[in-house]
């Protein structure tokens, strides 16, 4: 089991436009139901910052730019 299939790592990614902070999630439902966003919307559950749960730094260093592609616009 796994999200990736076995040895094509990276093949998929999220695509993110913002992430929220657990206490707005209201805001991102919003946003969404709106559709005021591009690519992802997340909500961080528990952890207190983006990125906690990067098990492979390099293979997430790689994809950097394309998943943040619809962020600060």
């Amino acid at each position: 089991m796994g999200g990736q299939p076995a040895g094509r790592p990276g093949r998929i990614h999220p695509t993110l436009s913002r992430a929220y902070p657990l206490d707005q999630t209201g805001q991102a439902a919003y946003e969404v139901h709106r559709n005021a966003h591009q690519g992802k919307v997340g909500v961080l559950c528990l952890a207190p910052d983006e990125g906690l749960g990067v098990r492979d730094t390099d293979l997430r260093a790689r994809h950097e730019r394309a998943i943040n592609r619809f962020r600060d616009r």
